[in-house]
C-alpha cells in the first residue's frame, strides 16, 4: 500500500505526537510501571511484590 506524500506527512504527525506524550518524567518511569504492572499479575503476592516498584516510579515521575 502505498500512502504519498500527505500519507507520509500524517504518518510522522502522529509519531512526532506520540513521542511528545512519552518525553521527560514519564519516559523514564515506564520500565518501573511494566515491572510493576508484570508483577501484579502475580496471584496473592503481586501487590506486595510491585510495592518497590511503584514506590520507584512515583519518585521519578510523581
Amino acid at each position: 500500500m502505498r500512502l504519498g506524500r500527505l500519507g507520509h506527512f500524517g504518518a510522522l504527525g502522529v509519531l512526532l505526537a506520540l513521542c511528545a506524550g512519552m518525553t521527560g518524567c514519564g519516559l523514564a518511569a515506564a520500565p518501573c510501571r511494566v515491572a510493576s504492572a508484570g508483577l501484579k499479575i502475580v496471584p496473592l503476592v503481586g501487590h506486595v511484590a510491585a510495592a518497590p516498584t511503584d514506590a520507584c516510579a512515583n519518585v521519578i515521575d510523581p
